[in-house]
């Protein structure tokens, strides 16, 4: 009997292709165990945990740092009593490790003997085929470490750990007499109770159960833009405190846009660590890259490293905490990680398993299905492309710009609209406002605006009154005096106000994005209507951010052609200190919603806005009150049809500032001093006591050895934040 037969024969016709299981891969491609990091290898510090039974690489970032950083010297905050004097790992080149395994096998499967230093040195077990390859040993690259899988990890890490999940945290009973043994954190270790139990002390960086519930509430009413991330909703269990279900793609915008947000009750020695490698993630995910931003990155990632293991248990760092490390090296050797990511591959095999039909033909269904589908895409090369398919987004807009007369630039800007149009009469404070908005937005008025700047001897800073005042007047005087010509009818034609009339819709397709009146957007699970608008200077002190409240097409009178442009109609909110303020560290950009902007001043083109949307915080304190996190989004898709990114994982443009110095908070104690004790399970401590008053010696030994080990981490923070 054939092996599909005997499938059928049960009768069970299902087929799940899924990847290699994670340990079965790890044991082929050498990634596991205490040798599991390719660029360490025999020089890493990771060990096994006593009670957890698991490697840990805690305390292998110090190594990393400069020689004369207090942290090396540091006893109490790291492994109790030790300090670091070696280097950090070299990176071998290509010649290198080819002089390493010239002499292994190719393949394995027939049983191949173990190679000599296996586990001890080494995690080869044979010697890759592209070692063939002439060029391989000079490649700077060979092999990229798994970006979305490292974030994911450390993220579901980062969570389960701060909201106590039973199951997934780190911060087990096990955690805590690892702690004793390996760390000089007196407050967190577990503590005898009168009647034989054990008591576990809450530490601070962990939620308590009210704050637990607040962040799954906030994170079930969140709401995003469309094809930003998946509903978050779905994957909440406001009862058991935790996320399941969620995609790596939903791991990665909440690793780089809401985890500070998530935990910012949280105090400010764990917040900032927490909240540093946050941006880590998303700077470094950026589609464009900084070489002088990644060699700081380099050098800043292992203090952010040490920070976190100042706080968390030594069962938090595995080897995805490890990996971090390594990153940024990476990224100046390959450029941008979207290149190199595992996003395109994930996509793939879900398209794969969406595509078997016949399931006792696995293979041969996918092969088919594929290759129709690029028969039909080759195919359609020789049709019209304005086509919606299934294959098409939503946010693709196809305009055949080429057969549009030539007119003002202001008008020549492709998008499209949905939905029901209906009409709207602008008041005269309205239709004025409207009309100076498109002159000093065409491109062609500005040298008209310039001379009119310089005739009343006006600057920038002080002459938008004015400018509403009187310019429209004075341009259409200016442009009638001028001799008619074909580029001066336009002008002629754009000095005339719009039409009062106008048409109004719910939804518009510009720039990639998806945009709608907020209006629209009650209800609904995901929100469209916030803007922003880049001001003229750095740092975002001057930048606009609101939300539509109408959609409106402006018409202009002309002889020759349509002149005809789409305006967002916003409610801005108070652009001064009052109504938003912009962390200069991080860069994140808080606005108080109940404040607006007090000048009427409403329309924006719809091609000058990027998209926003507003978070806000979980917490229930009072100075938090009323202010929402303004997030930025990444168009998700092309107006030219020729160059459409569709499904693209969400990153930002351009890197933040990365700051030349990290500040090293103060951390006192790591006890919730408010939080009772929590009782365990007396069968997980069974062989505590003992190790226990083994520790007690050591904590002797620590009160002998002399005080002020603490002293230069002190004098750092000094000079850090200097």
């Amino acid at each position: 009997m054939s092996h599909s037969r005997a499938i059928q024969s049960k009768g069970s016709h299902r087929c799940v292709l899924r990847a290699l299981d994670r340990r079965i891969e790890e044991v082929v491609d050498g990634t596991h165990g205490k040798l599991a990091c390719p660029h360490c290898m025999e020089h890493t510090k990771a060990f096994r945990l006593c009670h957890g039974a698991k490697n840990s690489w805690f305390d292998s970032h110090r190594r990393f740092l400069p020689n004369d950083h207090a942290f090396r010297r540091n006893k109490n905050a790291f492994k109790k009593g030790e300090v670091e004097m070696d280097d950090a790992p070299p990176y071998l080149t290509g010649a290198e490790v080819w002089n390493r395994i010239n002499g292994y096998p190719k393949i394995t499967e027939n049983g191949a003997p173990r190679i000599d230093g296996y586990g001890e040195w080494h995690n080869w077990t044979k010697r890759s085929i592209f070692w063939d390859l002439p060029y391989w040993k000079d490649n700077l690259l060979r092999h990229n470490l798994d970006f979305m899988h490292i974030e994911k990890n450390f993220f579901d890490n980062i969570f389960n750990t701060v909201m106590n999940v039973a199951g997934k945290t780190k911060d087990n009973e096990k955690a805590r007499m690892d702690i004793a043994l390996y760390c000089r954190r007196k407050d967190l270790k577990l503590k005898s109770h009168g009647n034989g139990n054990m008591l576990k002390p809450k530490a601070n960086y962990t939620l308590s159960a009210d704050q637990t519930k607040q962040v799954c509430h906030w994170v079930k009413d969140l709401r995003m833009p469309d094809g930003y991330s998946s509903n978050l909703s779905r994957c909440v269990d406001v009862n058991r405190g935790k996320l399941i279900g969620m995609k790596s793609h939903d791991c990665h915008v909440f690793m780089e846009c809401l985890l500070p947000i998530a935990f910012s009750s949280l105090p400010t020695h764990v917040l900032n660590p927490i909240t540093e490698i946050s941006h880590f993630f998303r700077d470094l995910c950026c589609t464009t890259l900084n070489k002088d931003d990644l060699v700081k990155m380099e050098e800043k990632i292992p203090i952010i490293l040490c920070k976190m293991e100042r706080i968390f248990p030594p069962s938090f760092f595995d080897s995805m905490e490890h990996l971090p490390v390594h990153l940024p090296y990476e990224a100046r050797l390959g450029g941008p990680v979207h290149y190199r990511w595992m996003y395109p591959f994930g996509r793939f095999m879900g398209y794969a398993k969406r595509s078997v039909k016949n399931k006792a033909r696995v293979e041969g269904s996918i092969c088919a299905s594929y290759l129709h589908r690029e028969t039909t895409h080759f195919c359609s090369h020789y049709f019209k492309n304005f086509m919606l398919t299934p294959q098409s987004s939503r946010n693709e807009v196809d305009i055949e710009t080429e057969s549009l007369p030539t007119t003002l630039s202001v008008f020549d800007q492709p998008g499209r609209h949905s939905g029901r149009e209906s009409t709207h009469w602008l008041s005269d404070e309205e239709l004025r406002s409207a009309h100076v908005h498109v002159l000093i937005n065409c491109n062609e008025v500005q040298p008209y605006l310039d001379s009119f700047l310089h005739t009343y001897q006006l600057s920038e800073s002080n002459s938008s009154a004015y400018i509403h005042a009187n310019f429209p007047l004075w341009f259409r005087q200016k442009v009638h005096e001028e001799p008619l010509s074909v580029r001066n009818q336009h002008l002629r034609d754009l000095s005339l106000a719009p039409l009062r009339c106008v048409k109004e819709w719910h939804t518009f397709f510009a720039n990639g994005y998806k945009f709608h009146t907020h209006a629209w957007s009650q209800g609904k699970r995901t929100i469209n209507s916030g803007v922003h608008v880049k001001g003229l200077t750095e740092g975002g002190q001057d930048d606009f951010y609101g939300v539509i409240k109408h959609i409106y097409e402006l018409e202009y009178n002309s002889t020759s052609t349509e002149k005809k442009i789409v305006l967002f109609y916003c409610d801005w909110f108070d652009p001064s200190r009052v109504g938003t303020t912009v962390d200069s560290k991080y860069g994140i950009v808080v606005i108080r919603m109940d404040k607006r902007y007090v000048l009427f001043d409403p329309f924006i083109i719809a091609h000058n806005v990027q998209q926003v949307y507003y978070v806000p915080y979980p917490t229930s304190r009072t100075d938090k009150r009323g202010w929402c996190i303004a997030i930025k989004t990444k168009p998700r898709g092309r107006i030219d049809s020729n160059d459409v990114e569709t499904d693209v994982p969400y990153q930002v443009e351009e890197m933040s500032h990365v700051n030349d110095v990290i500040e090293v908070e103060e951390v006192v104690r790591l006890q919730d001093n408010e939080a009772g004790l929590e009782q365990v399970d007396p069968n997980n401590i069974s062989s505590f006591q003992g190790e226990m008053d083994e520790d007690t010696i050591d904590e002797e030994e620590y009160n002998e050895e002399g005080e002020g080990e603490d002293d230069s981490e002190e004098e750092f923070q000094s000079s850090s934040t200097g």
